[in-house]
């Protein structure tokens, strides 16, 4: 298993290749039939994984012969990561993607950390667009699983600068950038070793969304097309990540350098943009909270203003769930200005919660959310780089009775649902009433 992180700076208050196959795919359909076979281990993350629960008939499956199965596989898949199709080749990287997504696989791949690592390094160079962005993302899963340790350090180091090199090249496909910015900030997140990492990565990706929210005197702010639009939110997405590991120190510059800056992309017409430009807004906040209770902002009036209009915006051409879902969520970013409370909210996996009550704690879940997909509930319970960073203690080891007493029958489950609907059936009645008589 990975080496726990030990956290840096103000982080305590947050929370070689094998052999190849002898039979090569002739096709595209047999590239994607054996991509099948390895995607149907993974295709779906159980909220609970043990093999305890694998039981058919009352006889449990044999697990030796099954992790040697999938072990097979997914060498297969490395191996074909080098294949001379690219075709061959981007079908691995999902199936490697899916695979490290939905399983905890430290062991397996510690021995073959590096064959892998050159072969990403490789894919990265050479490769177009999609496969650019299928291995910028397994690389990412791949940091994930390596930790924080050694491991993963001597993994982010080793493609960093080719990340930055993707990222900041106009002329790359804008898929394979997004994907770039996105690793970069995950794999600094997860192993960076010093300071001066994660200066550069700051740097690098403030670079990036840093034309989104520039404007001259007199003008309006610049518009992008919605292919740099997604580059742009992507990586404020892992700069705002990245905040949540900086010293306090740090955290003053880009006070000063940012806050009067990140307005300006509220008024972006990408939804997503305004949306992580509003989350991003109120985590420097928090964090200059944290670090002076009292903070105080000269234009906390005017963002106000502008927050207020976004919470409220019923404009009718944006799409009615961008305008559902902008305001809900300006209304919790203007809610926390105003007052300093943070919506709660609760994350269940297995027979365990935990609380994400703070916006940083709430960036970080939601970039490992975003990067593992439905296995976040799987890694939530069993990778301990994750229960360290959530503060969840050691992965717990249950029996097959616990796990089979903590399951709801299907019967119980219909029942509850039923009584869950009256109620809401109920309680939406009344209101429609009052407002009938209101009316």
């Amino acid at each position: 298993m990975p080496r726990p992180r030990s956290r840096r700076g103000d982080t305590a208050r947050r929370g070689a290749r094998g052999a190849r196959s002898s039979a090569k795919m002739d096709s595209q359909a047999s590239d994607d039939e054996a991509a099948s076979e390895v995607l149907s281990h993974y295709s779906s993350a159980s909220e609970t994984t043990s093999v305890a629960e694998e039981v058919t008939g009352g006889e449990a499956v044999d697990e030796q012969a099954q992790q040697e199965e999938m072990e097979d596989k997914l060498k297969e898949c490395i191996d074909n990561v080098m294949d001379k199709s690219a075709k061959t080749r981007q079908v691995a990287l999902e199936s490697l993607r899916l695979a490290f997504s939905s399983k905890t696989l430290f062991d397996f791949l510690l021995e073959r950390r590096l064959t892998l690592t050159d072969s990403l390094e490789k894919c990265l160079k050479k490769g177009k667009g999609e496969e650019q962005s299928l291995a910028a993302t397994v690389l990412t899963l791949l940091c994930l699983q390596m930790g924080s340790g050694p491991e993963g350090e001597e993994v982010f180091r080793s493609l960093k600068p080719l990340l930055i090199s993707i990222l900041t090249d106009f002329t790359a496909s804008p898929v394979a950038r997004q994907s770039c910015a996105t690793a970069l900030g995950m794999c600094c997140y997860i192993a960076a070793a010093d300071v001066e990492d994660l200066v550069s990565c700051l740097a690098c990706l403030q670079g990036i969304f840093g034309t989104s929210c520039r404007k001259e005197p007199g003008s309006e702010p610049s518009h992008h097309s919605p292919l740099l639009q997604v580059l742009h939110c992507n990586a404020l997405q892992s700069w705002s990540l990245l905040l949540t590991i900086c010293p306090s120190t740090q955290i003053k510059k880009i006070l000063d350098n940012h806050l009067p800056t990140l307005p300006l992309m509220l008024s972006s017409d990408n939804v997503n943009l305004r949306i992580v430009a509003g989350e991003t807004i109120a985590l420097l906040f928090e964090l200059a909270r944290d670090i002076e209770e009292d903070f105080f902002y000269d234009e906390t009036d005017l963002l106000c203003t502008k927050l207020k209009a976004l919470a409220t915006d019923s404009n009718k051409y944006r799409a009615k769930t961008d305008r559902r879902k902008q305001r809900s969520i300006f209304r919790d970013v203007l809610h926390y200005i105003e007052n300093g409370e943070c919506h709660e909210e609760t994350i269940k996996f297995g027979l365990e919660c935990m609380y994400v009550d703070s916006w940083a704690r709430r960036r970080t879940y939601n970039a490992f959310k975003e990067a593992l997909g439905s296995g976040v509930r799987h890694h939530l319970q069993n990778n301990e780089l994750l229960r360290e960073i959530f503060e969840l203690g050691p992965p717990l080891v249950l029996d097959a009775a616990a796990i089979k007493a903590s399951k709801i029958s299907r019967f119980e489950k219909h029942l509850y649902n039923s009584a869950a609907f009256k109620a809401r059936t109920k309680a939406r009645s009344r209101v429609r009433d009052k407002r009938a008589d209101v009316l």
